[in-house]
């Protein structure tokens, strides 16, 4: 079964051309080091919570909203061997490519598939 790496952000609500222009240059270094797919999310009906929510989780101010994002590999082994040419690609470095939110209020992590329907 596949393998996801996901990701919550905080990204400036006039950054949304900017985050989609970044988010595709993004994808194309991944697809081309082997991942499958890359979907990138604009939150739409993210409502804030009382204990939780996706908004307190990157601590979203009021002039940002959420996006949610997860690259789908063939295998954890092939994410593994990846990331490590992902980060050196100079077309992702800071100075081509920009992040167009705080990166520090980004929750990320690899999951396992366990159900594909």
């Amino acid at each position: 079964m596949h393998y996801i790496d996901g990701c919550v952000l905080a990204v400036p609500i006039g950054n949304k051309d900017i985050y989609k222009k970044y988010a595709e240059a993004v994808a194309i270094v991944f697809k081309e080091y082997g991942a499958l797919k890359l979907i990138d999310c604009w939150a739409d009906d993210v409502p804030d919570g009382e204990i939780t929510s996706f908004p307190m989780a990157v601590k979203c101010k009021e002039d940002e909203t959420v996006c949610f994002s997860w690259i789908v590999w063939p295998s954890k082994e092939v994410r593994n061997d990846t990331w490590p040419k992902v980060m050196a690609d100079s077309r992702l470095s800071n100075e081509n490519n920009p992040m167009p939110f705080d990166a520090k209020r980004m929750i990320f992590g690899g999951f396992e598939m366990i159900v594909d329907v």
